[in-house]
């Protein structure tokens, strides 16, 4: 029962990003149809029109395999090794600091959320 409920938390994921496709398509808004789609699953959940036990356990599943998505555009590095060389060496630091930078910032918006959270139960 428990892949059930599963596969049907992906598909509701899958549906918001459908729909952000189509919202996209149909208003040419210039922002990539996955991002609308996000914005609003996002929306749904802070105004609590849909409710995160709703999509929890897809969102969790789907999430374990989030590391997979990075070795194409990885491997793809491989293709552009002009790139660093002579300057592109400082490629290396800017990308570390920048990582650094968003770690850091999503560990920060995640505690205020949490303690948010905390006070308002």
């Amino acid at each position: 029962m428990k892949y059930i409920y599963t596969s049907l938390h992906i598909l509701v994921i899958v549906g918001f990003y459908l729909i952000g496709e189509q919202l996209q398509d149909f208003f040419n808004i210039p922002l990539p149809g996955s991002i609308i789609g996000f914005l609003l699953l996002f929306t749904a959940l802070m105004l609590r029109i849909y409710r995160l036990e709703w999509i929890e356990s897809g969102a969790h599943f789907v999430l374990a395999f989030l590391p997979l998505y990075f070795i194409p555009a990885t491997v793809g590095v491989i293709e552009y090794g002009e790139l660093f060389s002579g300057k592109g060496i400082l490629l290396i630091p800017i990308v570390m600091v920048s990582t650094f930078l968003s770690m850091a910032s999503a560990g920060w918006v995640s505690q205020y959320a949490a303690k948010r959270k905390e006070r308002s139960d």
